[in-house]
């Protein structure tokens, strides 16, 4: 026993340390240069700029005008962002609880596009593909959800909003600060999960989670090596799931279509527990925000690995994977 515990100090602690110093050092690579950018955008007053282009999608899902603004800082900061540009702007728009839950879906799938972006593209996923894919995305459910609700007249109700955003310090030490709070907790949650995961596979309950997951490994065609970092994603978010998964991509251990379709479903369906519960205090609908869009990232994702069958691997190699190197 004593001896078991030597080995476990001396040998599997400095060992994750290593492992969980060499994620964190790759999302922080990854995450900091389009934080400062965004911010320089930002500070310029370029959003609203870019909004300008989203208002005719957003005829497209039934949508005001007003609410590409909110898409568009979703899309470049982050849903907090989006947050407090929709309860800003809410207020003068009486929309109904079907609209709410419409761009909330949309939010959900496309948001933070600099920094997921760039962490699906080192995962091995090339980077128009992967833009593509959350925005096409966002659109089609959108416009799915918008003519099925009006469809069958449900949830045209007002939207009531049940949170107010407190006032905020925009002041760039605030920022600083707030960005600083990020990254501790970033690297609290990532050493926890790979602890998590060296655990789990040390006393094998990976394998057991494998087996009972087959069935809907097999139909979304999804591989059991990508299994437990696929969880992760799906539940917790892609910073999360996506960093892991690039340094499984990089040591091989992954497939590159495993990586691919396991990247198709964390785009789509990504921290379904914290996201989904922030923009129910905008007042949307589980239906949109949960069921409507964990069924549409199953059915693509299982879609997209059928796709993938018919098509060469030189095709496939050519203009939807990226390529992995290591840093």
């Amino acid at each position: 026993m004593q001896h078991r515990l030597k080995a476990f100090f001396y040998q599997t602690v400095p060992s994750l340390a290593n492992e969980i110093y060499a994620v964190c050092l790759m999302l922080f690579k990854l995450m900091i240069p389009v934080l400062i950018i965004v911010k320089i955008l930002e500070e310029l007053g370029a959003i609203p700029y870019i909004s300008k282009v989203l208002e005719p999608a957003m005829l497209l899902v039934g949508l005001p005008d007003s609410m590409g603004l909110v898409w568009a800082t979703t899309l470049l900061t982050s849903i907090y962002g989006g947050m407090l540009i929709f309860f800003q702007l809410a207020p003068q728009e009486n929309l109904s609880v079907a609209q709410v839950t419409v761009i909330s879906t949309m939010m959900l799938i496309a948001h933070s596009l600099p920094i997921e972006l760039r962490i699906v593209q080192k995962a091995g996923v090339k980077l128009m593909v992967a833009l593509l894919i959350r925005i096409v995305a966002a659109l089609v459910l959108g416009a799915l959800l918008h003519y099925s609700y009006r469809w069958g007249d449900w949830l045209q109700q007002p939207a009531v909003l049940i949170w107010q955003t407190p006032a905020t310090d925009d002041s760039l030490l605030s920022w600083c600060i707030s960005q600083l709070q990020s990254f501790a907790m970033i690297i609290l949650i990532i050493t926890a999960l790979m602890s998590l995961l060296r655990f789990l596979r040390w006393i094998h309950i990976e394998r057991l989670m494998i087996w009972l997951l087959q069935p809907l490994l097999k139909l979304l065609g999804i591989g059991p090596q990508a299994t437990s970092l696929t969880i992760i994603g799906v539940t917790l978010g892609l910073s999360f799931g996506g960093g892991l998964l690039i340094r499984e991509a990089q040591s091989g251990q992954v497939s590159a279509k495993d990586c691919f379709s396991a990247l198709c479903l964390l785009s789509l369906c990504h921290s379904m527990i914290e996201d989904t519960l922030l923009v129910l205090t905008l007042g949307a609908d589980l239906s949109g925000v949960l069921w409507a869009r964990l069924a549409f990232g199953l059915l693509f994702v299982a879609i997209m690995t059928r796709v993938l069958k018919r098509i060469s691997v030189s095709t496939q190699q050519r203009w939807l994977l990226h390529p992995v190197t290591r840093d």
